[in-house]
């Protein structure tokens, strides 16, 4: 499919796509050039051209931020619902998309800080009435030295079957109602199936074969496994399962082949950030997420 026309011309410019494959490769040699700082981008990609039957119907959009050499400086793609997800962004590059997107109603950008704030600010700047809110910070972690808790609670990882689709689609439900996110029954069991096919989420089992918390993985891109989602029901929190289970899904990943692991904890969560950095997980990268006033 031809790319869209190059928008914003100046010192850099956009050039749009409506094809992931032509996103990834104009975008894929910057974006692999840091599969952690991008490892949303690489993932959803990589999700989009494995199983392109899925999204159908999805009005996806890419870009690549072109400088005035002409090199890939900057990248973004949307995939609604979703807010957009950015690249590190000057202020340049962030008026820029949001003159690209002029008729678009977006909920919202997430990515790097700066990224994403010069994104809100302009968005904010040229749109009437285009209210803007920091949503959550996030902070990105790569794995270091694996540390598995000890003690760790009883009970055994299983990797997730088909056995399991009613189960896991009432807890990703149940992640994304806490995290804000909004995707119907259906979408999410698309998801999981996608997941299943290649063995991407693990339960913890108690001795008696009760599933009591899932971690996730994304397909690995560019050397790089990030784990997503962790879920605990609420009434089997504080003992000590996501713990158990993020640390096997981190050792698979390694024993896989995985050049790096990596996972976003939510900034306000001091728990969560405390547990993984005991798991030996090591700060890389602060995101954000802010909100578009108009896309609500």
């Amino acid at each position: 499919m031809t790319p869209l026309a190059p928008a914003h011309a100046a010192a850099g410019t956009w050039e749009l796509f409506t094809d992931p494959g032509e996103f990834d490769r104009a975008a894929g040699p910057y974006l692999r050039s840091d599969p952690a700082l991008h490892t949303v981008q690489l993932t959803v990609t990589a999700g989009l051209l494995a199983d392109e039957a899925r999204f159908q119907g999805v009005e996806a959009r890419f870009g690549v931020w072109r400088d005035g050499a002409g090199q890939v400086a900057g990248s973004f793609l949307w995939t609604p619902p979703h807010p957009l997800t950015v690249s590190p962004l000057g202020e340049e590059a962030a008026e820029g998309l949001v003159a690209a997107l002029d008729g678009a109603a977006p909920k919202g950008v997430g990515g790097v800080v700066e990224g994403a704030e010069a994104v809100a600010r302009a968005w904010a700047r040229r749109r009437p009435g285009g209210a803007v809110e920091q949503r959550f910070a996030q902070r990105l972690y790569r794995l270091g030295t694996l540390t598995p808790p000890r003690p760790g609670p009883a009970g055994r990882a299983r990797v997730a079957d088909s056995g399991d689709l009613e189960l896991l689609i009432g807890w990703i439900q149940d992640f994304h109602e806490a995290v804000g996110d909004e995707s119907d029954a259906e979408r999410i069991a698309g998801v999981i199936e996608g997941r299943l096919s290649y063995g991407g989420l693990t339960l913890w089992e108690t001795p008696d074969g009760t599933p009591v918390s899932l971690a996730g993985v994304q397909r690995r891109t560019a050397g790089s496994v990030r784990v997503a989602p962790v879920f605990t029901p609420e009434e089997r929190r504080g003992r000590g399962y996501g713990a158990a289970v993020t640390a096997e899904v981190s050792r698979a990943a390694v024993a896989g082949g995985a050049d790096e692991v990596v996972l976003f904890t939510d900034l306000a969560n001091e728990t969560s950030n405390a547990l993984y950095q005991r798991l030996g997980y090591r700060p890389v990268r602060d995101f954000a997420v802010w909100a578009f006033a108009e896309g609500v």
